[in-house]
């Protein structure tokens, strides 16, 4: 994957964290920050404007991004030039830092994922990232359709055109129908039954054979036994 990429590997993109800022003035950062935790702060000479700041980005160099950035911060850095140097091994790279989705968006890399904190059940469908909300959502249950049957399902419901954003919900060990229950939302609605809320209420485990399913054991069956979905139904 290109975000996990060797010392000797080339990408235009790379992870990194900043570990030192200098200035071209000659000022010393660490006096800067000290004076700044003084009671009687005084003016710093530290131009921002003039300042680079170092980045560990796996490669045996730092590399250097215009700017004063605070350290330990992690940042996305983008080269200028998606070809690979002569050398990579000696030959110093300057970068500039840019928006974590800049790889997916401009080329198109698989990047990770984004962490969302959603402080209940309905949050997690209202607060949607995108416009227009998601097209597609699967709420989980072990009394959901079977999987197996899911893929004629969908495809005599979902737009011919494909989908762009699919949600995927799994329950605790409570099951979905707890969320519901500490929702004050869902419950001025008088929403009572989580299957209402989703456009497909599927068990994930057809036939267990255990009282409970672990919800991180959930997520990779959820992953695997909904890809032909997303292979066969998701917008080209």
């Amino acid at each position: 994957m290109p975000h996990h990429l060797r010392a000797h590997e080339w990408c235009q993109y790379r992870e990194g964290v900043t570990i030192d800022v200098h200035s071209t003035k000659g000022d010393d950062p660490a006096e800067n920050r000290r004076k700044k935790n003084k009671k009687k702060k005084k003016q710093s000479n530290f131009d921002i404007s003039t300042a680079t700041t170092l980045v560990d980005a796996g490669l045996p160099y730092p590399v250097s991004v215009p700017g004063s950035i605070p350290l330990n911060s992690r940042v996305t850095l983008r080269f200028s030039t998606a070809e690979s140097p002569s050398d990579i091994r000696t030959t110093a790279q300057t970068a500039e830092v840019v928006a974590p989705s800049a790889p997916r968006e401009e080329t198109g890399y698989y990047w990770g994922y984004n962490v969302r904190s959603a402080p209940s059940l309905s949050a997690v469908l209202t607060e949607c990232p995108f416009d227009g909300g998601y097209d597609v959502t699967f709420g989980t249950s072990e009394r959901g359709i079977p999987l197996r049957t899911l893929h004629v399902d969908v495809k005599e419901r979902v737009n011919p055109e494909g989908f762009r954003h699919m949600l995927i919900v799994f329950g605790g060990v409570a099951g979905l129908e707890a969320a519901v229950k500490a929702d004050e939302e869902l419950a001025s609605l008088g929403v009572k039954s989580p299957e209402k809320l989703f456009d497909f209420w599927v068990n994930l485990c057809e036939g267990q054979g255990s009282r409970t399913i672990r919800t991180e054991e959930a997520v990779w069956l959820g992953l695997m036994g909904l890809k032909e979905v997303v292979l066969d139904f998701a917008a080209k």
